[in-house]
């Protein structure tokens, strides 16, 4: 009896103990943001009043159909995540609970983070520039490409920017639109090279070109799995690698031939 007895109280105590390790873990903050779906945006409409792409130096055209680059929102860097949200998100299909660290670069006031997210974004839109105007041929010196989108940071837009200027200026080389008509929807980061590079986040961001209207979306073939995890109802998936295979499988979406698949 006193063996069982001393262990009944070890029992007691460890149990003890692990609650109070699970009340605290529920109540103390945690470093996690709590991400979902955000706004989405045509790069071949008008932001504020102002349209998203301009050009001058070379003749442009009207288009038809979207190119919709895609965004998540996350709660704010200071903000306080306890554990009670993390499993909330967890469950959700429109939640996602992500490292802070990899939602904001880490040591830097709101301000400091908003800056680096929109030098992001400013290099991202040169480097759009730039391989779109590679591919058409267009030297820019002489050709001038100006991108507005307010309230919008990091490079994750990049390939629909570099969609965009080539569909205001070639469309699809033969009088069409890129976009054939449709709400295309995209991600992905981009090099002046023209190489389309992963950008995190995609079945949010999936979440939110549905919800916007999109009826396709262009994915980083790296990120294909995620994609499908949770893919929207009536979405349809192209993997790409690089702006040129982009373009070839938006004229091959609207040709009716063969299109690359996750």
């Amino acid at each position: 009896m006193p063996f069982a007895t001393a262990r009944s109280r070890t029992l007691a105590v460890c149990a003890a103990l692990v609650v109070a390790l699970l009340a605290v873990a529920a109540f103390a903050p945690l470093p996690i943001s709590i991400v979902v779906p955000g706004l989405t945006a045509d790069v071949l409409g008008s932001d504020q009043g102002q349209p998203v792409i301009t050009v001058s130096g070379t003749p442009t055209r009207d288009t038809s159909g979207q190119l919709r680059m895609t965004t998540i929102a996350a709660t704010n860097p200071d903000a306080v995540v306890r554990f009670g949200d993390v499993l909330k998100a967890w469950f959700a299909t429109d939640q996602a609970a992500m490292p802070r660290d990899a939602v904001y670069p880490t040591g830097g006031s709101v301000k400091e983070i908003e800056k680096h997210n929109q030098a992001e974004m400013t290099e991202s839109q040169d480097a759009a520039t730039t391989a779109a105007l590679a591919h058409l041929g267009l030297s820019p010196s002489k050709v001038k490409v100006g991108l507005h989108l307010a309230d919008v940071g990091g490079p994750s837009a990049g390939l629909m920017f570099s969609l965009g200027i080539i569909d205001k200026i070639n469309g699809n080389g033969h009088g069409g639109d890129l976009t054939g008509g449709r709400r295309i929807a995209g991600t992905g980061t981009i090099t002046p090279g023209g190489q389309v590079g992963a950008v995190g986040g995609v079945p949010l961001k999936e979440r939110a070109a549905r919800r916007d209207g999109a009826t396709v979306f262009l994915v980083p073939k790296g990120e294909c799995t995620d994609a499908r995890a949770e893919l929207p109802q009536g979405m349809r998936l192209v993997p790409v690698t690089t702006l040129d295979g982009a373009i070839d499988a938006l004229k091959a979406l609207e040709s009716g031939g063969k299109v690359p698949s996750c």
